[in-house]
């Protein structure tokens, strides 16, 4: 029997996936104002466009469409709404909010600029990678070569992930692509700060999202907290195969994370106890009437 599609859940989710993009690209025109660097993909897009007189979002379109292509070809399950999201509008909104930004902060770089830029920068293009990601509708092509390639060559995904963004840097290096310690901080620090916003801002979301569209909502606090167990059961799966390649900083961030998921899972389990007794008390009360 096959499973009933849930327009909304996909509607909402797909509006999510379009406001991490949106979140991501402000990010990544901050870091360009800036002067401090862009991510990897987006710097060699951005040196090669200027060489050959091309808007950044016509020629990032056609660079994703020839990944989307080799991608489509080596793993399709890797594709979803959110991969044409992402492709499609990324380029097109940094050159948009560029022009925005240079309009509205005009003033020559300083060393205050600097740094407020590559902050918010830095926290708006994590935030909006894992708005995007979150509801697990399809990455972007740049974002899918890591995985297949690590999975093929039996690699692991951070090394591979690394390496790919090395090359990438290189080539924006090569290009003239604005390249900068932000570029460093995109390619090789970005991971717990992503992680953080999954566990803070983007699960419960997708959480939310997935509570409020199921068409039987009777019993939604059962429906809610069977959703945060299977999440929290996957997460503990993909943690069981991805150990031995996690190194001790990621070791101890994960362990951070569970500590708190430990503390806040006691609190949903009073919370619950409490109202179980609250609704005991009050039938035995009506019993006895």
């Amino acid at each position: 029997m096959k499973k009933k599609l849930n327009f909304g859940n996909i509607v909402l989710k797909t509006l999510m996936s379009i406001v991490g993009v949106t979140v991501l690209s402000i990010g990544a025109t901050f870091l360009r104002g800036g002067k401090v660097g862009l991510d990897p993909f987006t710097a060699i897009n951005t040196g090669i466009s200027n060489k050959l007189g091309l808007g950044l979002g016509v020629y990032q379109l056609a660079v994703n469409f020839v990944i989307f292509l080799l991608i489509l070809w080596l793993d399709r399950k890797k594709i979803g709404i959110g991969t044409f999201v992402n492709m499609i509008l990324v380029g097109f909104e940094i050159q948009f909010f560029t022009q925005v930004y240079e309009q509205l902060f005009p003033e020559k770089i300083t060393f205050l600029v600097i740094v407020a830029d590559t902050v918010i920068g830095l926290l708006l293009f994590t935030l909006g990678s894992s708005l995007y990601m979150g509801p697990k509708l399809g990455v972007a092509p740049y974002d899918a070569i890591a995985p297949i390639f690590s999975k093929r060559l039996n690699s692991s995904y951070k090394i591979t992930r690394i390496i790919q963004d090395v090359l990438f840097m290189v080539g924006a290096l090569i290009m003239g692509g604005p390249v900068g310690f932000a570029t460093i901080i995109v390619a090789f620090f970005t991971g717990p700060l992503i992680t953080w916003w999954n566990e803070h801002v983007s699960d419960p979301l997708v959480d939310f999202i997935d509570h409020l569209t199921r068409p039987d909502t009777r019993n939604k606090v059962t429906v809610l907290l069977s959703a945060m167990g299977r999440r929290t059961y996957e997460a503990t799966e993909v943690m069981q195969a991805r150990l031995g390649r996690y190194s001790n900083s990621d070791l101890k961030t994960q362990q951070k994370i569970a500590r708190r998921n430990l503390a806040n899972s006691k609190q949903t389990y009073e919370n619950c106890l409490a109202q179980y007794k609250m609704i005991e008390e009050e039938l035995n009360k009506r019993k006895n009437q």
